[in-house]
């Protein structure tokens, strides 16, 4: 049997700015050395629910009264959400290259970081497609057989619908 030639040339790392996605870092650092890859760096934001779900609970003339009444308000606010997603790259992109300068043996290529809203497991999927990476990259909380079954839904899902190699990082007990 003759395996496959594995070539990496692409990591998708997909964060949640939690201790788990730091130590999964880590594991995309070593992979893209290892392969010569070049690591895009995603975080994914809550998503607003949609119109859809909101008219589910109220009538529509209710709604268009409560969008009239702060569309002001709003607008200012996504006006502070693209400044949050401008400040959240900064920080990204001064935590790899904290990474990097802390350790000159554990050089990698940062390719892009990206900041997307959306449903996270959809987006992270999709974006990994896009940019046709070789490998996801992410972590997980679950620590128990019990955390396994509360938390860890959005690696679950990932893997589950991926078309390409998801490592999933657990942080150690």
């Amino acid at each position: 049997m003759k395996l496959p030639d594995v070539r990496i040339k692409k990591i998708l790392y997909a964060t949640d700015l939690s201790e788990s996605a730091v130590h999964a870092f880590a594991y995309a650092v070593n992979l893209a050395r290892t392969y010569g890859a070049g690591i895009t760096i995603l975080h994914v934001m809550a998503e607003f629910p949609g119109e859809n779900f909101i008219l589910n609970m109220i009538h529509t003339d209710t709604w268009k009264e409560i969008r009239r009444r702060y569309y002001a308000e709003a607008r200012e606010e996504l006006m502070d959400e693209k400044r949050d997603h401008l400040a959240l790259k900064d920080v990204l992109q001064a935590f790899s290259d904290t990474i990097q300068n802390g350790a000159p043996n554990q050089t990698f290529v940062t390719d892009e970081i990206i900041i997307k809203t959306g449903p996270t497991a959809e987006m992270i999927v999709e974006t990994a497609k896009k940019r046709r990476c070789d490998l996801i990259v992410m972590g997980t909380h679950g620590q128990s057989a019990l955390a396994d079954v509360l938390i860890g839904s959005t690696a679950r899902w990932v893997v589950r619908h991926s078309t390409i190699p998801v490592l999933v990082i657990r942080l150690p007990e």
